[in-house]
């Protein structure tokens, strides 16, 4: 698949290097512009190619978001997403690392509003960028589990298969909101590394 990164940060260069092993076209994109994508490209090989932020949000079939999830400015244009499925990989931080009070909306909820009309999935929010890097196995009994939640199925599905590429196993939380607020900083999954039969455990303990 062609694959958009918002971002190139930990999260977003950890996932364009498993994305690009797996065999797909990643194209990055920041804040800052191409250039300062150079040696990052340079190292994940010819699948790779730095862009703009809106160029990477065209040339992808999907979108994933890495940015901070207070600086809305720097999302794609909303024109671009229209009709794709969107990850959203981002958790509600303010300035200084507090968690926002989003009253009764989830911080997904509120980036689909946003982005009208993309297909969002949330997942990649609850993993270290470290475990990302290292926890991915062929050894399907070992896998750690990574969450996604949405409202369209078949968007999540894709996403799921994304999940499975790169090592790592998809547990589904429910629907945006409410799986949404599963996948919350401070939630038992969160940053929590854990294996299928671990994260059914919590879930039903947390049920």
């Amino acid at each position: 698949m062609k694959i958009g990164i918002i971002g190139a940060g930990h999260i977003g260069g950890t996932l364009a290097g498993l994305l690009v092993k797996a065999g797909h076209q990643v194209a990055v994109s920041n804040s800052r512009g191409p250039g300062s994508l150079k040696s990052l490209v340079n190292g994940l090989g010819k699948n790779s190619l730095a862009m703009t932020v809106p160029d990477a949000a065209s040339f992808g079939e999907v979108i994933i978001l890495t940015v901070p999830w207070r600086k809305p400015e720097a999302l794609p244009p909303p024109e671009v997403v229209a009709g794709k499925i969107v990850v959203d990989a981002m958790n509600p931080y303010g300035q200084g690392g507090s968690i926002l009070d989003l009253g009764s909306s989830t911080s997904s909820e509120e980036t689909a509003k946003r982005l009208p009309g993309c297909r969002l999935v949330k997942a990649f929010n609850t993993i270290h960028f470290k475990h990302l890097q290292e926890r991915g196995t062929s050894r399907k009994e070992e896998r750690i589990a990574i969450y996604v939640a949405g409202d369209d199925e078949e968007a999540k599905s894709v996403v799921k298969q994304l999940i499975e590429e790169i090592g790592f196993v998809p547990f589904d939380t429910g629907s945006l909101r409410e799986g949404g607020r599963k996948q919350q900083p401070g939630s038992p999954i969160y940053n929590n590394p854990m294996t299928l039969e671990r994260a059914k455990d919590i879930f039903n303990t947390t049920a």
